[in-house]
């Protein structure tokens, strides 16, 4: 239930609210910080996620305070992210030691018990490596694009990578979510780029830029989260903490305090690895910032906002574009119907930014709030686009992506809300 408050007890200016939200002043943002008792839970304890709410705000802002305050957020050695890869390198280290010790043990004097340590060792520093991701989960479901059949495509990822100064993608995808990300996978490092038909189709040209600006931007921005060694530092000890959990209920004595220890320490790694996922994240959320300058540096200022602010209406434009794939409409329907639903809200889009800073700030958010990437650009000299696209280049890229835009269709108007 939504409080009525008609003025601010601060300032005396009318308040607002947006969504069933919680009512906030606009000038003075007294209230915006509150925590919604709606709020999807974290660590489920309501106590405890009330207070990491507030832990998450307080980062958040003053992230953003001393970013606004700097020339550009760049990537600087931050103390989350010497702390991540310090606190890496120590459980490959760790990992790394369990798997030599395992071999030792199992290769010395064979037929001993000893050698059944050594295995056991083995098989847990096997658990326990870094993954580094397969090309196979990425493409299984999603459809490969190559540049004989998608050229226009193809020529303005690489305009836009020589003007951020990132490499090619090795593998171009498209999918059916209204999103867009870029990852690289196996030994040899793959890079990957993939495109939510939903969100590319609706898009402006210059949004478009913006858009491939950011996430090529992925691949030389620093994000922490991307490094061979630095992943271990957000995946092993949640392993061990998996590994260590009991399994099912004891009966006897000694079976009973064994799996309370178990438990006890499983614990205990699950709230270090959560510590170290909540490290990771605060340079992760820089890494966006870097990403989204990127973003204007390629598209300019004015379409890397326009882009930031798509995602505060996601809701909203994810519904009329499924609305339209159920009635069989394609991607010029989509666009249509996310435009005229970006014009109905945009009337209160610096509501909407403030809103967001309630709604996604989050000690697990590996992305800043949309509010906050907005204002950001904004708070900056503008940047002049250094690729321009035209509509005659948009609509040959989307007669390219036709057959594969009727393929998304399908499963739009295929899936159950």
């Amino acid at each position: 239930m939504v409080s009525v408050v008609t003025s601010c007890p601060k300032c005396t200016a009318a308040t607002i609210s947006k969504r069933s939200a919680e009512p906030w002043c606009p000038a003075c943002e007294w209230n915006l910080d509150r925590f919604e008792a709606d709020r999807a839970p974290e660590l489920g304890w309501r106590w405890l996620d009330r207070r990491l709410f507030g832990a998450a705000y307080r980062l958040t802002e003053r992230q953003f305070a001393e970013l606004k305050g700097a020339p550009r957020a760049g990537r600087p050695a931050s103390a989350a992210r010497i702390a991540t890869i310090a606190l890496s390198v120590v459980l490959l280290a760790a990992v790394a030691a369990l798997l030599v010790t395992g071999v030792w043990l199992a290769t010395y004097d064979f037929f001993a018990p000893i050698n059944l340590i050594g295995a056991l060792l083995v098989l847990i520093a096997v658990a326990l490596r870094p993954r580094l991701g397969r090309l196979s989960r990425l493409t299984a479901g999603r459809q490969e694009l190559d540049r004989s059949t998608a050229p226009a495509l193809f020529a303005v990822i690489e305009r836009v990578a020589a003007a951020v100064g990132a490499p090619m993608p090795d593998v171009v995808l498209l999918s059916a979510d209204r999103n867009a990300f870029t990852t690289t996978v196996g030994l040899r490092r793959r890079r990957v780029l993939c495109l939510g038909a939903p969100l590319w189709a609706v898009l402006d040209p210059q949004e478009r830029v913006a858009l491939l600006g950011h996430e090529l931007g992925h691949f030389v921005n620093g994000d922490v989260r991307r490094g061979m060694v630095t992943q271990a530092a957000v995946t092993t000890l949640g392993q061990v903490a998996y590994l260590l959990a009991p399994r099912g209920r004891r009966s006897g004595f000694v079976e009973m305090v064994v799996d309370l220890l178990a438990r006890t320490a499983a614990r205990l790694f699950l709230v270090l690895h959560l510590v170290l996922v909540w490290i990771s994240m605060r340079d992760s959320q820089r890494a966006e910032y870097r990403a989204d300058e990127m973003a204007a540096r390629a598209g300019g200022s004015d379409a890397a906002i326009r882009l930031s602010d798509q995602f505060l209406f996601d809701d909203a434009i994810d519904t009329v574009v499924r609305r339209e794939a159920r009635a069989g409409n394609g991607a010029a329907a989509w666009r249509t119907a996310a435009d005229e639903a970006r014009t109905g809200l945009s009337v209160d889009v610096s509501a909407f930014r403030q809103l967001s800073r309630r709604t996604e700030a989050s000690l697990f958010a590996s992305h800043p709030p949309a509010g906050l990437r907005a204002g950001l650009i904004a708070a900056r000299a503008a940047q002049p686009a250094a690729v321009v696209l035209t509509e005659p280049e948009r609509a040959r890229m989307d007669d390219e992506l036709a057959a594969h835009y009727e393929r998304v269709r399908r499963e739009l108007a295929a899936a159950v809300w």
